[in-house]
């Protein structure tokens, strides 16, 4: 089987890892949707249908593999199910939890992994009608590209920002070291073994866009520290020589880079306008390979002309401020591609999808493409688009939505 391999955001794709969301979305309240990340709750019939649709159109470009389904198959081995129990000890230390999930058959473990051990209630608890988790769900799991990263041959772990995310770096990290469909030349960064406060790192504000160049952002989600320390690590045992990295705003609007920049063509990304253009555009740096300290660069298409690589803007929103704002909100800016100059999007971003057609993307409703009635021709440019009218009440898109695993060389 081949190894994993990224060399670039757009190259033809190959393989994924996603995981439909499920009963672990139904934690998140209003009472308890802050605790979880999220700015509104998600109705879920709704959210799992529209990721069938994503996954659709996914697995007629790509392998498509499931959290779940390998999960399950790892946890057939005891040494996995050990060394994932004393690492979830580490999380919830409670030797009665340890004890508890040791003792359940594979597919039960699996589900309370993922959407937690509601913790038995007391005579006052039961008379209140409280309801604690022992073992918290993990509803932030459907964004996958948050927690696991491919960068050439070599996987990064995330190192999540909140403590109610850290489940998922285990879960991860145990489908990357032990399942054979998930061989790589190794874990280069385990954010799963980070506990520092000042180290942490999310898929979204990594992007590989060519063999030997990361764009990365630093934001509220990705510390410098943890950065410089990637940069490390990837000049000492990779390929990659030149590092860029987008100063991000204090905004939750923006808290990962994918969600105000991705690339769409070997020369064409959509960009959130305020961040990239004009006065407000966000601080720049570059740090090579070889050489000490960062350069400050005027923007981030002249850190990219200076490595010999041009991208010309395509305006999240147009040129109305209150609608680019509007859609950078719902995800505009967050595309995740099937090869170059074919990506997938939501319907929903009218503005932005007219400025792609601006530049010859064909628009096209997943519907159309998954029933035939709209074929897409290998040189054509598209954007294949999904309903995401709950899934973007989470904060991502479908970039958030995929952690590719292989894809070929743009």
């Amino acid at each position: 089987m081949p190894r994993l391999k990224i060399t670039s955001e757009i190259g033809p794709l190959r393989a994924v890892l996603v995981h439909t969301p499920g009963n672990e979305l139904l934690a998140v309240t209003p009472g308890t949707r802050e605790d979880y990340l999220y700015d509104d709750i998600i109705d879920l019939d709704i959210a799992r249908r529209e990721h069938r649709r994503m996954v659709a159109v996914l697995e007629r470009f790509a392998d498509v593999y499931e959290v779940q389904d390998l999960l399950g198959e790892v946890l057939e081995q005891q040494d996995v199910r050990d060394f994932l129990i004393a690492r979830m000890h580490e999380v919830v230390p409670s030797d009665a939890l340890a004890r508890q999930l040791d003792g359940l058959p594979t597919d039960e473990l699996v589900t309370h992994l993922i959407e937690g051990v509601v913790e038995d209630a007391g005579p006052i608890g039961r008379a209140l009608n409280e309801v604690g988790y022992s073992l918290p769900p993990l509803p932030n799991l459907f964004f996958t590209r948050d927690v696991g990263i491919v960068v050439g041959e070599h996987v990064l772990i995330g190192s999540m920002r909140h403590g109610v995310r850290w489940s998922e770096e285990l879960i991860v990290k145990a489908l990357f070291a032990y399942h054979p469909a998930l061989q790589s030349a190794g874990i280069l960064y385990d954010g799963s073994d980070e506990r520092r406060v000042n180290y942490t790192l999310e898929g979204g504000d990594v992007h590989p866009v060519r063999e030997d160049t990361l764009l990365l952002g630093f934001s509220d989600r990705s510390s410098p520290a943890a950065l410089d320390h990637l940069c490390d690590l990837l000049f000492k045992q990779s390929s990659v020589t030149d590092v860029i990295v987008v100063v991000m705003p204090g905004e939750r609007t923006a808290i990962h880079l994918d969600m105000i920049f991705t690339q769409l063509d070997r020369e064409l990304c959509v960009v959130y306008p305020p961040h990239f253009l004009g006065p407000e555009r966000l601080s720049v740096l570059h740090r090579r390979k070889g050489t000490h300290g960062v350069k400050e660069m005027p923007n981030l298409f002249a850190a990219l002309r200076a490595i010999d690589l041009s991208l010309e803007p395509i305006l999240c929103g147009g040129d109305s401020r209150p609608v680019q704002e509007r859609e950078q909100w719902a995800s505009a800016c967050n595309f995740v591609m099937l090869r170059p100059g074919l990506g997938l999007g939501y319907h929903r971003n009218d503005a932005t999808l007219t400025e792609c057609q601006k530049v010859g993307f064909e628009i096209v409703r997943g519907v159309d493409f998954l029933t035939g009635d709209r074929e897409i021709q290998d040189d054509e440019r598209a954007i294949i688009t999904i309903e995401g009218s709950e899934l973007v009440r989470g904060g991502g898109g479908p970039r958030c939505m995929t952690l590719p695993l292989r894809r070929d060389d743009a």
